[in-house]
């Protein structure tokens, strides 16, 4: 296996035909426009393909291909891994998901230096983060004294992944339910909202199972 990182034509670049990572259209941009805005990327990942010769498959970096090439790129860096079947099956089910998570007090930190060199609407056409997200995000204040927690009421993480489409349809189905008290939480009103809605599709299904 060799890590240097070496200049490859972009025509003898193959995406592997099983790679299952999919960004979506606004992602995409986001790194069109960071490749475009910097001149940096990471560098891809391939091998030697093995069904055609002097060509490299792609294990990592589809989408940076394709970003490159809309850019007008006619080459990209990348680094050649010499592997097999096996070994690429499992990179390819792992490397786009083993990322770690944000830790949120560096986040905010890391967003308020960027914000004082950047406009909170040209960050959003950088980053992952939408506008509104950004501006929430930089607005958050930590709390002066810890905050009491009655530990018979703990809050159980629910944690699921939407698409663009479907976060936009549960935002406005949660914009529709009545607001609850105004002294919760922005997160506590989205959970009781959410939950009201459930429990409308519960009771909806009971009365349709008796008719």
């Amino acid at each position: 296996m060799t890590n240097s990182i070496q200049s490859i034509a972009l025509e003898k670049l193959v995406p592997h035909p099983d790679n299952p990572n999919r960004q979506s259209r606004a992602n995409f941009t986001k790194l069109v426009r960071n490749i475009k805005h910097s001149g940096l990327y990471e560098p891809l990942v391939v091998r030697p393909c093995p069904d055609k010769a002097d060509c490299f498959q792609i294990i990592n970096g589809h989408h940076r291909l394709m970003a490159l090439s809309k850019l007008g790129y006619k080459s990209a860096d990348a680094i050649v891994w010499d592997i097999d079947d096996k070994q690429t099956d499992i990179l390819l089910a792992t490397l786009n998901r083993l990322g770690g998570s944000d830790e949120l007090a560096k986040k905010f930190k890391l967003l308020k230096r960027l914000n004082k060199k950047l406009a909170t609407g040209e960050l959003a056409k950088l980053l992952p983060q939408t506008k509104k997200q950004i501006e929430r995000l930089t607005n958050l204040k930590k709390p002066d004294t810890p905050t009491k927690i009655n530990a018979n009421s703990f809050a159980i993480p629910v944690v699921f992944f939407l698409n663009d489409k479907q976060q936009r349809i549960v935002e406005n189905a949660l914009l529709l339910v009545e607001e609850p008290k105004s002294e919760m939480t922005k997160a506590a009103k989205n959970a009781a909202a959410l939950t009201h809605i459930a429990q409308h599709f519960v009771n909806n299904s009971k009365f349709n199972s008796r008719t």
